[in-house]
C-alpha cells in the first residue's frame, strides 16, 4: 500500500516512516514542509492511504496557527477530493481541540474539514486527539517540555519550571506509532475518533525529578526502575538527547595486588551488578553472609569456587571456565571464595541481590579452607 505522509519529516513523522520501514509492505510517499503543491497533488493522486501529521505547534504568530494547521488541511482535502479515489485519512489532533485557543481552533478546524471530506467522500477519517507526545527525535522548545528537560539536563544547562504541581499528560511517541499502524493494517474499516495509549498522568516536577534521577545515576551508579511505563519511555528519551561525546562515561575501578573490583550499576529493589578480576593463584572472598546472595560469572579464566558450610563444617568445590557460561551461586550460611587456579587474568561477573550497606555489609570473614 502507498500511503502519503504529510509532515514527514517532522517529530511523529520520522518515528512512523522508521517502523514503516521496518514492518514493510508499505511505500511511503514523504511530503515534507518544503514539498511544492505539484509534488503533494502527484503524492495524492497516487497515494492508497494518507496520514496527516503536518501542521504547526508554536508559529511566531499565533495567527498562524490558522493557516498551518486548518488552511493546510482544507488545502490537503481539496486536493484528495479531486483524485476521486476515497483515500482513508489518519490525523494527528491534539486535545486541545476540544479548547478555546487559536492553537485549540485551528486543530478543531483542521477536524471538521477532514469530517467534511468524509462526508463527501465516503471515505474514512481517522481522528487522534493526542496530548504531549514525547520521544527521540523530538525538538526540545518545539515539541514537548520533555524534550526541552532532556536536551537541558544531558547538557548541564538550567530548566525553567513555574510549578512543579502542574498536571501534565504525556503519551509517548512508539505508542502513538503502534495506534497508526493498527489503523493502517485496515485503514478502510471505521473511522472517526481513536485512541493511542497508554496516557499517563504525572506532573511536571514528578517528570522532572525522573530525568534528573536518571541522569545523576551515572554518578550515584543508582538507576530508577526503567524497565517499564512512564519511567521506561522517560529514560529512553533522556538517553536520545545525550549528546555524541556523552555516550560513553567512567566508573570508579578499585585495584590492590589482588586485581580490580569495578561497580557497574546499583538498581533500588534488585541488587547491583560489579565485576572483578584476579591474578593467577590469587584467592578472593573468604566470608559468608546471612540473607545476602551472589551470583558469579565467570567471563575469562579458570576459577574454582570453594564453599564450606558455617556450621556443620561441609565443604564443596566447583571448578569454571570462561565461555562455559556457568553460573555459581552463593547460599546464605555457607563461606566462600574463589580461587584464580588458570594462567591468564580471571574476570568475573558479579550481581548481589541487594545494595551494599556499610552499616549492615551482612560479610562476615572466614576462610574456606582453614
Amino acid at each position: 500500500m502507498r500511503v502519503l505522509v504529510t509532515g514527514a519529516e517532522g517529530f511523529l513523522g520520522r518515528n512512523l516512516r522508521v517502523r514503516m520501514a521496518e514492518v514493510g509492505g508499505h511505500e511511503v510517499l514523504p511530503i515534507g514542509r518544503g514539498a511544492s503543491e505539484e509534488a503533494l497533488r502527484e503524492a495524492a493522486a497516487a497515494a492508497d492511504c494518507v496520514v496527516h501529521l503536518a501542521g504547526v505547534n508554536r508559529p511566531p504568530d499565533p495567527a498562524d496557527y490558522a493557516a498551518g494547521n486548518t488552511g493546510t488541511t482544507e488545502r490537503l482535502c481539496a486536493i484528495l477530493a479531486a483524485t476521486g479515489r476515497k483515500q482513508p485519512v489518519i490525523f494527528s489532533s491534539s486535545t486541545q481541540a476540544a479548547l478555546d485557543n487559536p492553537y485549540g481552533r485551528s486543530k478543531r478546524g483542521a477536524e471538521e474539514a477532514l469530517q467534511a471530506y468524509a462526508e463527501a467522500t465516503s471515505a474514512p477519517v481517522h481522528l487522534f486527539r493526542l496530548t504531549n507526545v514525547f520521544g527521540k527525535w523530538s525538538r526540545p522548545n518545539y515539541n514537548s517540555a520533555v524534550a526541552t528537560f532532556c536536551h537541558n539536563i544531558a547538557r548541564g544547562l538550567p530548566i525553567t519550571i513555574h510549578d512543579p504541581a502542574s498536571p501534565l499528560q504525556l503519551v509517548y511517541v512508539d505508542d502513538v506509532v503502534r495506534a497508526f499502524l493498527e489503523v493502517l493494517e485496515h485503514p478502510h474499516e471505521g473511522g472517526g475518533f481513536r485512541d493511542a495509549g497508554p496516557v499517563y498522568a504525572t506532573t511536571v516536577g514528578d517528570v522532572v525529578e525522573t530525568l534528573r534521577a536518571i541522569h545523576a545515576g551515572r554518578e550515584t551508579l543508582l538507576t530508577p526502575r526503567v524497565g517499564t511505563g512512564l519511567v521506561r519511555a522517560l529514560h529512553s528519551t533522556y538517553l536520545s538527547f545525550l549528546p555524541t561525546d556523552g555516550f560513553a562515561y567512567q566508573v570508579p575501578r578499585h585495584g590492590d595486588p589482588r586485581g580490580e573490583f569495578v561497580e557497574m550499576l546499583r538498581t533500588l529493589d534488585s541488587g547491583q551488578f560489579s565485576y572483578f578480576t584476579a591474578h593467577p593463584g590469587i584467592t578472593r572472598g573468604g566470608h559468608y553472609h546471612h540473607s545476602k546472595t551472589e551470583k558469579f560469572l565467570v567471563i575469562r579464566g579458570t576459577a574454582r569456587f570453594g564453599f564450606r558450610h558455617v556450621v556443620t563444617g561441609e565443604r564443596c568445590e566447583l571448578t569454571v571456565r570462561g565461555g562455559e557460561g556457568s553460573i555459581v551461586e552463593t547460599a546464605p550460611g555457607w563461606a566462600h571464595d574463589v580461587t584464580n587456579i588458570g594462567d591468564d587474568e580471571l574476570i568475573v561477573m558479579l550481581w548481589a541481590n541487594e545494595l551494599f550497606d556499610r552499616n549492615r555489609p551482612d560479610t562476615i570473614a572466614m576462610k574456606v579452607n582453614g
